[in-house]
């Protein structure tokens, strides 16, 4: 039997090794995920973590150390996939990318018990957990902290809403309403819709806005005849 050849206690014993340090520090990383009732929870996170740890093993034990990094390469590859299919787009919101991204960690937790680093990976196993957990509060309190839309890089937005029939002067009178406060216009939408009624929408080349001036803007267009409603918003540039 070909096994009885190319069995070696010694590299079994290190798999071994390898394989059960893998599960026990996916088993903590997937447990916090479990908790929070996440998509990829306890069994996800220790399966991507042993199955790194498997590919990892045997590129160390068959070949060469370039030939292990080339299978940790494809394995942070291959793991991306997985980390895509947690990850949903509700309306405007993107949910389970800090998922995808355990999931990537728990991959290269993996690699390392597989190449025989595990301290490697108990120290990257701890830093996981504490950025999942230690800063959970510290992110809350950010995000609590009012925006500051004059000192922020946003994208602002203007929408108008108006009869069809006006829609060519009020894009005129809404690019001159702008450029008086000191917002120049980079482009505006007219989009018709249904009823005879029109949208137009107008991009600020500026990333520094004062609310109260945009305010005093679309209440000035507000009045004009034949619009309906008029309003502005704002978005992060990321």
């Amino acid at each position: 039997m070909q096994f009885l050849n190319t069995f070696d206690p010694v590299h079994f014993l290190d798999t071994v090794m390898s394989l059960a340090t893998a599960f026990v520090l996916g088993t903590l990383i997937g447990a916090e995920r479990q908790y929070r009732q996440r998509t990829a929870g306890l069994r996800t996170n220790v399966l991507v973590a042993v199955g790194s740890a498997a590919f990892a093993d045997l590129a160390s034990r068959l070949g060469f150390p370039s030939d292990a990094m080339r299978v940790v390469a494809n394995i942070i590859t291959g793991v991306g996939f997985i980390g895509a299919g947690v990850i949903m787009k509700e309306g405007m919101n993107v949910r389970g990318l800090n998922t995808a991204a355990t999931l990537w960690c728990s991959a290269a937790v993996g690699s390392c018990a597989g190449t025989d680093m595990i301290a490697e990976a108990a120290l990257l196993t701890f830093i996981i957990i504490a950025g999942n957990t230690l800063l959970r509060p510290i992110a809350a309190a950010i995000d609590r902290i009012p925006l500051n839309e004059m000192a922020s890089e946003m994208s602002y937005e203007v929408r108008l809403s108006c009869n069809s029939d006006v829609a060519a002067q009020m894009r005129d009178t809404l690019i001159a309403e702008l450029e008086a406060a000191s917002y120049p216009v980079s482009d505006v939408i007219i989009d018709h819709t249904h009823n005879d009624m029109a949208e137009l929408v107008a991009k600020l080349v500026s990333t520094s806005v004062d609310p109260k001036e945009l305010d005093a803007v679309t209440t000035r267009l507000a009045r004009a005849a034949g619009v309906t409603h008029v309003t502005w918003e704002s978005s992060t540039q990321d």
